[in-house]
């Protein structure tokens, strides 16, 4: 008879260490290692086909494990259901494992996969590798899920069964090669045009990158994380979550990393706040699992009647980096040059767009989605839900980010501005955050002609701030006890 051999499918795993399917795959023999890309408009992101930047990644990160694989990763494109059981059947499988995944739709995959197999006598299991605790495990007494994040993270995650130790990395993998697969140049991810170049020299992608930038930030970074991480110019952030997207590092190895350095270096608050925003990451999750609308709707109905004031040109001016706001440009100049931005930016960036400018949050979800290496869509869901004030555990709706203060608070030498902005290097740090309240003669000394090399505000601040705040009012009454 024929050797019956395991298929392994790689999803957001994509690594050899603590990857729980691969390991028990491989106990059982000869494995087939596939990826499959389902680009199809019923992905499970709103009809929104993976992002730009995304797609750029997946390509590198797919030739890395690739590499890893000595060449025998198996690459497909279509609907894993429809895929799958055609593999299966060509290549004699018996046994189907993967890691869960908890998109809408790959959690229907994984049920659609089961059920075509259920009578087949092929054994199909998931196992858990992207998150520290399952959603279905961690709840309320009453069983519902938590909607507030600190009761989640404190009562339950932390009083649940800790994260296992990470699994080893195989040291011996017996893998079969499909000639009929693709290669993954054939996916297309790669675009004609070369605007990724800047992104390229800012990244190191695959599975050792991913352990050389935890070993990074933990000798560098963690000391002081819980203070520093608010700085844009600091090294006090992991920038691990492209490759906790990805799967090339699991939160696995970084839990346990991260505690035994913490504990070595003595620096526990520090460690306590890096573990919680570990923490924040399952809660994105969590949400997303749990009430599977939270990408497209406000997880709080009484956002439903925000008077949103969609504006092209405001938008526009926004994902240019051209608002007049020095910190709020740097931040999406960030974006596009990196496919990254610093998470306090982030917040800054966010709260100008919905608040400031009264354009709703699915604008910068969608921007989000489209240039960010790290597009998640449960992060990017639950980030622009909290800055709008609309989801769980969200920012109240009364807290408009200033960015002309948060830029003298976070970068109070101007280096992150000057870095990102440079047409305003030469501008003294005292007018650097707001350029327009500069004199005449200063502008002209640093060749700055506001409105021509440099915008001028699109909105005052102040006006925009009370307009944004009338605006909750007429969505949710007049009474704050009905925010």
């Amino acid at each position: 008879m024929p050797e019956k051999i395991t298929l392994f499918w790689f999803r957001q795993d994509l690594r050899l260490a603590d990857n729980p399917g691969l390991y028990h795959a491989i106990q059982k023999g000869a494995v087939l290692p596939i990826y499959i890309l389902d680009d199809t408009p019923d992905n499970g992101t709103d009809d929104m086909p993976m992002g730009a930047a995304s797609r750029w990644w997946l390509h590198h990160s797919l030739a890395s494990l690739n590499q890893s694989l000595d060449g025998k990763l198996n690459i497909y494109r279509g609907k894993p259901d429809t895929l799958i059981s055609t593999i299966c059947a060509q290549h004699n499988c018996n046994t189907i494992y993967w890691n869960r995944c908890y998109e809408p739709a790959r959690v229907r995959d994984d049920a659609l996969i089961k059920a075509h197999v259920k009578n087949t006598g092929i054994e199909a299991k998931s196992f858990k590798a992207s998150l520290l605790w399952e959603p279905w495990e961690v709840l309320k007494k009453d069983g519902s899920p938590y909607k507030v994040y600190t009761p989640f993270y404190r009562n339950g995650c932390l009083q649940a069964v800790a994260p296992r130790p990470p699994y080893p990395k195989p040291d011996h993998l017996t893998l079969i090669k499909d000639n009929n697969a693709l290669s993954i140049d054939d996916l297309g991810l790669i675009p004609d045009i070369k605007w990724y170049t800047q992104m390229e020299a800012c990244w190191d992608i695959g599975e050792e990158a991913a352990q050389r930038q935890l070993q990074t930030f933990l000798e560098k970074g963690l000391n002081g994380y819980k203070e520093g991480r608010n700085y844009p110019d600091k090294l006090n952030v992991s920038r691990l979550s492209p490759h906790l997207h990805f799967g090339e590092i699991s939160p696995y190895q970084v839990w346990h990393s991260a505690k035994a350095e913490g504990i070595l270096q003595g620096i526990e608050t520090d460690l306590d706040c890096f573990l919680s925003e570990i923490g924040w990451r399952e809660f994105a999750h969590y949400l997303l699992y749990h009430f599977p609308t939270f990408p497209r709707e406000n997880f709080q109905p009484k956002f439903d009647h925000f008077p949103w004031q969609f504006n092209t040109d405001l938008l526009t001016a926004w994902q240019r980096g051209q608002t007049g706001y020095p910190i709020v440009d740097a931040g999406m100049r960030e974006l596009w040059q990196t496919g990254y931005m610093h998470n306090r930016v982030r917040m800054i960036v966010g709260s100008f767009l919905v608040k400031n400018l009264l354009q709703h949050w699915h604008h910068g979800a969608d921007w989000f989605w489209d240039c960010l290496v790290d597009a998640d869509l449960a992060n990017n869901s639950a980030g622009w839900q909290w800055i709008a004030g609309s989801g769980a555990d969200a920012a109240p709706y009364f807290r408009v980010f200033n960015p002309t203060t948060q830029a003298e608070k976070f970068d109070p030498d101007g280096t992150y501005i000057r870095r990102f902005v440079p047409e305003l290097a030469k501008l003294p740090t005292k007018y650097l955050f707001d350029p327009s309240t500069a004199p005449d003669h200063m502008l002209r000394a640093a060749h700055i002609v506001l409105g021509q090399t440099y915008p001028k505000p699109l909105v005052g601040l102040s006006d925009s701030r009370a307009r944004a705040l009338q605006a909750y009012q007429y969505a949710f009454g007049k009474s704050s006890e009905n925010i």
